[in-house]
């Protein structure tokens, strides 16, 4: 089995000037470009610290401007704050920036309060989301669009613009429940999900038992991928020992849990899906920390036990502080990444 690795990053705040926290991190994506890292995932949230990049468009410009060959794109556009038109002479503009490199993430967005800051109802959203889909496949397959729906309305608006990419590039979909699973499989999307190994197994099965059964629908958004890429995203740290990894660790990733609820906890409430615990995560697969040695086993087991053949690893994130992503993302290009090279 042939596998791949990506990088999800939520850009959270750090403790540094903002534009230094962007250099740095463009450093780190020149790192992993060298790598040979398949896809760099961005997060897009609002109101909080969890994302410095409100705006995937604008830092993914610059990290195509600064790599050569690792692919890009947000995890996921959240469809209901744009304008899909806009949205797609900026796809437009940044596949062809990144010489084809731009891969697609949509949704809704899962928190219910960065939709309401923007004035957006959560309980519209799921419909906003597909339909806003729907005028943006159109606009980057069509010279001009028509569509008159509940949200949008154009009538052979012109679309001066094409992506690099045809018809477009590759569309993603962050799916873990029967229905995100099934409009997944629809449109034939590659996908990331979450949860233990064994969960992800049977996440990756059910899916493929649906793009099996909606193979050539119309919906399909992807007709250039004949396999399309299933994975899974874990929170990632190597250090020399297993001793400095969770030294480390630990303490950073109560600092990811405290950015990931905020909002939350502003409007009086706590999130069950989360913990500050590193420990507990660990056991649930959601985290995969410790020296070269571990981490390869871990590796190797999620890769055996969920039979899927991506994974998405989170270098930067909480407390953790430039140099030590860095490092571990070196020990990881050095002493894991190549046992896993077919």
């Amino acid at each position: 089995m042939q596998v791949a690795f990506g990088i999800f990053d939520h850009l959270e705040r750090r403790d540094v000037p903002l534009d230094q926290q962007y250099e740095e991190r463009l450093q780190l994506l020149e790192a992993a470009d060298r790598a040979g890292f398949f896809c760099y995932h961005l997060a897009e949230h609002h109101s909080t610290p969890l994302g410095m990049g409100p705006s995937p468009n604008v830092f993914l410009t610059a990290v195509a401007m600064r790599t050569k060959q690792i692919h890009m794109g947000p995890l996921v556009y959240l469809l209901p704050l744009y304008h899909p038109v806009r949205l797609v002479e900026e796809i437009c503009m940044l596949d062809n920036l990144s010489g084809g490199r731009l891969e697609i993430g949509v949704g809704r967005g899962v928190s219910p309060y960065e939709l309401a800051h923007m004035n957006v109802n959560f309980l519209e959203s799921r419909a906003i989301f597909e339909e806003a889909l729907k005028v943006i496949v159109k606009g980057l397959r069509e010279r001009r669009i028509t569509h008159h729906g509940e949200y949008f309305r154009f009538t052979g608006a012109p679309i001066e613009l094409a992506p690099k990419q045809h018809p477009n590039p590759p569309f993603w979909y962050g799916a873990s429940t029967p229905e995100g699973l099934n409009f997944a499989a629809r449109h034939r999307m590659q996908i990331v999900t979450g949860g233990p190994n064994k969960v992800v197994r049977g996440t990756a099965q059910a899916y493929a038992e649906l793009l099996e059964r909606f193979r050539d629908h119309p919906d399909d958004l992807n007709p250039r991928i004949r396999h399309p890429k299933i994975g899974a995203v874990r929170h990632f740290f190597v250090a020399d020992t297993d001793r400095e990894a969770e030294e480390i660790a630990i303490p950073a990733y109560r600092v990811y849990y405290n950015n990931i609820v905020k909002l939350w906890r502003d409007f009086g409430t706590i999130p069950t899906l989360f913990t500050d615990d590193l420990q507990r995560a660990r056991g649930g697969d959601a985290a995969i920390v410790g020296s070269p040695k571990t981490v390869r086993d871990k590796i190797a087991a999620y890769f055996e036990e969920s039979g899927t053949s991506y994974l998405v690893l989170s270098f930067a994130w909480g407390g953790l502080t430039h140099e030590q992503s860095r490092h571990s993302l070196d020990l990881f290009a050095s002493e894991v990444m190549p046992h896993f090279a077919n």
